[in-house]
């Protein structure tokens, strides 16, 4: 008899698994809500699935009366523009801090300190300070995402170049390579990778920030959304945004994971070779 450790579900029945925590959700999600709706057929706190239905439809295939605008779209491009910016610079910072701390031991020691430094303050803690120096408006919001995720994707690069086989730089050394030529040619290739899978693992707290950012300062965005009607109780429009938010993350996940195997095919056959993939 094979032990648990050893049993490895074919690819139907991993998808199988994965869906039906999901359906008990759900499941139990109606439960809930028709147990609710029964005793107060006004009750907010969870709405039917047809109000539900009701919302999205409202606020994804209506024009608002107001504004003439389809508020679910809205929204979803105004985040989706402030993350895209927000990850995009801190991939960049992180990236050219990481390699130049973990390559370059100068540069190791007059970054480090700031970077562990900054990883410790709480970015939520210094939005007031943001909104004062940067005003209300969109640059405020970006850089919190900023300052919020980019001294992790630095250490975590920092890391990996360090993991990097000193045998490797020698080697490049010994062919003739300068410090810039070691970078370029042995650095960079091999942390392309991991730059992305640490930027597919800070982008919770990316979202985290946006949100808070829009909830507070905001004139459209998915977390200014959530938090205006929130003072009415709408969980028919919160619970349908709330779960448009997760499956934006998971697409982008999702897509940054499918760019990172077709531009570095060779760095998952390694990853699954050695058991992490």
């Amino acid at each position: 008899m094979k032990k648990l450790v050893n049993l490895h579900p074919s690819k139907p029945l991993r998808w199988v698994l994965g869906a039906l925590p999901f359906i008990l959700l759900i499941v139990l999600y109606i439960a809930a809500s028709d147990a609710r709706l029964a005793e107060n057929a006004a009750d907010k706190l969870l709405p039917s699935l047809s109000s539900i239905g009701e919302a999205i439809k409202r606020m994804a295939f209506e024009p608002n009366q107001r504004s003439g605008d389809y508020l679910l779209w809205v929204d979803t491009w105004s985040s989706l523009q402030r993350l895209f910016f927000g990850v995009s610079i801190s991939a960049t910072v992180a990236l050219v801090l990481g390699v130049s701390m973990g390559a370059l031991p100068l540069a190791r020691a007059k970054f480090s300190p700031l970077v562990t430094a900054i990883s410790l303050v709480p970015p939520m803690a210094i939005l007031p300070i943001l909104f004062i120096v940067f005003g209300l408006g969109e640059t405020s919001k970006i850089v919190l995402i900023v300052i919020g995720i980019t001294p992790t994707i630095t250490r975590e690069i920092l890391l990996r170049v360090r993991e990097i086989p000193d045998e490797q730089i020698i080697k490049a050394q010994t062919l003739g390579a300068n410090s810039w030529q070691v970078i370029i040619r042995v650095i960079l290739p091999q942390i392309l990778p991991r730059l992305i899978d640490s930027v597919r693992l800070t982008l919770g707290s990316a979202w985290l920030f946006l949100i808070a950012a829009e909830a507070i300062s905001a004139t459209d965005g998915l977390g200014y959304r959530i938090f205006l009607v929130r003072r009415y109780l709408s969980m028919d429009v919160i619970l349908p945004y709330v779960l448009w938010i997760t499956l934006l993350a998971f697409a982008i996940d999702f897509l940054l994971r499918k760019v990172s195997f077709f531009s570095f095919p060779w760095f998952h056959t390694q990853q699954k070779g050695a058991g992490n993939d």
